[in-house]
């Protein structure tokens, strides 16, 4: 990137986040990542610079020293900080505002630093670089947590019974985040079950909320850009992927045409996640079980006899899934387990402040750390460092349940010989296709005591609406077989 030459016309914008506003490049795989800050706040150059500067570090260096690591080279791209004329920053900010969504607005991008996050899209190919008569797909999934803790600090029983997600659909409902609930359960997902996961996937088609987006050459297809703007007319989005698989005109049509297209969708996303696209091996495939208690979640709404009978497969052993629910078990303690090391590690603080950079708390995310959150001790010793690498254990787990898996998809031309592990053959085509995660910042020190008071609310909330009255009855807008049709609400 020639930052001399920058031109804001060469950029649009790409959407947005609660702390950061990102563009992408008109012709190259490219795209540069804005903090954001309240538009109340005054302006000071020589202060936004400095801390812009430390907060992009911090997650470069987070991604690339600790979460890469954990999640496999081959999937995590860290980027690198990039300083950018002021001028082209501010026609930038004026060019993208018009774009934004209502929502967002409450924030401005940072205008005063220069300062940018530099990455690669990940919404096309980073494997391989074929020319696309077609343009590339992009399946963006927020697969959150994938497990049930296993925490003797966890004082309310159902917390062993039903997920987090499963749980906090009530409470975003009574807040009016979401008009209806989501039927996706993450544990269907993880459970590496080729018809869970085809279930839960289904689901999230049906209502994305803010769990699945999906981009056609970087523009979004379906989905929602935020609470209120959604993209979900399905006969609309069967037209965009019928190319992708049934490349010849006139193969599929009528009223089994949606069914159809949308099932290859989601057996391509399924083959994607369950694949190691990395470095693909002869042989038996090793998989990841987690116990079968962790495994069922008793608000899914998977049939239940199916689960009676047993499910779960259990996950390769490199696969994204599998790399993301091991890094999501560092929460070993749950928060109710891990608020009381926190408030040691705070009351120490208290006496000791300039303890807190020996510690590490703010960083630096050095290549030392990964080892010391690995290694980590299980048993409490009663001391502060004991309690600092919980709650940096915790807040990688964090990380890895709010993360993003980006499925790039492009159809492969006849002529080309791409390595087998980077090709997904469906029943009318091939596709390249590659798998990235997303979405790795630290997540705040600061913020653990918010969570345990949200997990609070939460668990009661769930508790109250449940015993005050069972659930109205749901149609079954899917049938237990593999060939189920999906119903959408009219947006």
């Amino acid at each position: 990137m020639e930052v001399d030459k920058m031109d804001e016309n060469e950029w649009k914008y790409h959407g947005e986040g609660n702390k950061s506003l990102v563009v992408s490049h008109v012709e190259h795989s490219q795209v540069l990542r804005f903090l954001k800050y309240p538009a109340e706040e005054p302006g000071n150059s020589h202060k936004a610079a400095k801390e812009a500067f430390g907060h992009l570090q911090n997650i470069v260096d987070f991604s690339k020293n600790v979460m890469k690591p954990f999640l496999g080279e081959n999937y995590v791209h860290h980027g690198e900080v990039v300083h950018l004329p002021l001028d082209f920053v501010r026609q930038l900010s004026l060019k993208v505002e018009q774009e934004r969504p209502e929502s967002r607005c409450d924030k401005v991008m940072d205008i005063f630093s220069g300062y940018a996050l530099c990455l690669p899209n990940l919404t096309k190919l980073q494997t391989c670089h074929f020319s696309e008569s077609v343009p590339p797909l992009c399946i963006e999934i927020k697969p959150k947590c994938g497990f049930l803790p296993f925490s003797s600090h966890v004082t309310k029983d159902v917390k062993h019974r039903v997920c987090r997600f499963c749980m906090h659909q009530h409470l975003k409902l009574a807040n009016g985040k979401w008009k209806r609930m989501s039927r996706y359960c993450p544990l269907d997902l993880f459970s590496g079950n080729k018809q869970r996961m085809s279930f839960a996937l289904k689901n999230l088609l049906q209502e994305a909320q803010n769990n699945l987006k999906i981009f056609k050459n970087g523009e979004l297809i379906y989905g929602c850009k935020d609470d209120k703007d959604c993209l979900q007319d399905l006969n609309a989005f069967t037209q965009h992927l019928k190319p992708y698989f049934f490349p010849a005109n006139g193969l599929i049509h009528g009223p089994h045409c949606t069914r159809t297209v949308i099932n290859e969708l989601i057996n391509v996303i399924t083959t994607a996640l369950l694949s190691n696209s990395g470095t693909c091996r002869t042989g038996e495939i090793r998989k990841v079980h987690i116990s079968e208690g962790r495994a069922h979640c008793d608000a899914s709404h998977f049939h239940r006899d199916i689960l009676r009978k047993g499910s779960h497969s259990g996950l390769p052993k490199d696969c994204v899934l599998s790399k993301i629910l091991q890094a999501q078990m560092l929460d070993n303690v749950d928060i109710e387990g891990l608020h009381p090391l926190y408030n040691r590690v705070e009351q120490y603080l208290g006496e000791f402040p300039k303890e807190r950079i020996k510690l590490q708390i703010d960083g630096p995310y050095n290549e030392n750390c990964f080892e010391k959150l690995r290694n980590s001790q299980s048993e409490d010793n009663g001391t502060v460092d004991y309690a600092v690498r919980k709650v940096q254990q915790y807040r990688v787990a964090m990380t890895a349940k709010d993360c993003s898996i980006m499925i790039a998809l492009s159809p492969c031309p006849d002529d080309e010989l791409p390595e087998p592990n980077l090709v997904i053959q469906t029943s009318k085509s091939r596709l390249i296709y590659s798998v990235s995660i997303l979405d790795l910042d630290p997540k705040p020190y600061e913020n653990i005591p918010h969570q345990y008071k949200l997990d609070g609310q939460i668990v009661n909330f769930y508790l109250k609406s449940t015993q005050a009255k069972q659930d109205p009855p749901t149609p079954n807008l899917f049938m237990d077989s593999e060939d189920c049709t999906l119903v959408l609400h009219s947006v």
